[in-house]
């Protein structure tokens, strides 16, 4: 475990967003090779996918710098800018979309994880959606079966750590992605479900 007293967390949007992105794929590719998301990345792919944070005038990175190095970032956009992949998980919910701040996705590197930056992350996105007239948060994460082979022994759900900032799992809402897992031929279906938190409340 690295000290992470020296890690600056610092809100990139604009210019500075768009120069983090490639370092940003990098560390998706390594961090999501680990359970549960077992993600066989590669650049091409994330080119493509990061894409959407150059096209929203409101997304967010936060970037962890230690001595000027990222080791870590969480990322934002309004969930309407992601409408055509969540249209059919929200359809029914009664949610509307464009009142949602979608938290996408947050990458540590190992050595710096249970220290509290991932509050720092959530705080620095909440606080960016809020100032942004948002009400709701949300963010979704994959489900797999308790008795999947390649689940690690040494693995501690986040549900407790979410819940504790005032998230719960939306009954019904579940996305479907697909993505090549570390074991596969090919890419195939995932579910993940969505968690949500009223922006307005103290959890």
């Amino acid at each position: 475990m690295v000290p992470v007293s020296a890690v600056r967390l610092e809100i990139l949007t604009g210019a500075a967003l768009e120069a983090a992105l490639p370092e940003l794929a990098r560390l998706r590719i390594a961090v999501f090779r680990d359970w549960p998301y077992l993600y066989d990345g590669d650049l091409s792919y994330e080119e493509a996918y990061l894409q959407s944070y150059r096209n929203s005038q409101e997304a967010i990175v936060v970037g962890a710098f230690d001595s000027g190095t990222l080791v870590g970032a969480s990322t934002g956009t309004p969930l309407a800018d992601h409408a055509e992949d969540f249209a059919t998980a929200f359809a029914g919910s009664g949610f509307d979309l464009n009142a949602v701040f979608y938290c996408a996705e947050s990458v540590l590197l190992a050595p710096y994880r249970g220290q509290g930056l991932g509050h720092g992350f959530f705080d620095a996105r909440e606080s960016h959606a809020r100032a942004r007239g948002y009400s709701v948060s949300a963010f979704c994460s994959v489900l797999r079966p308790s008795d999947h082979p390649m689940r690690s022994k040494n693995y501690a759900p986040l549900d407790p750590f979410w819940r504790r900032r005032g998230y719960a799992p939306l009954a019904g809402v579940v996305a479907r992605f697909s993505w090549k897992d570390l074991d596969s031929a090919c890419a195939t279906d995932k579910s993940l479900q969505f968690w949500a938190r009223d922006l307005t409340a103290t959890p």
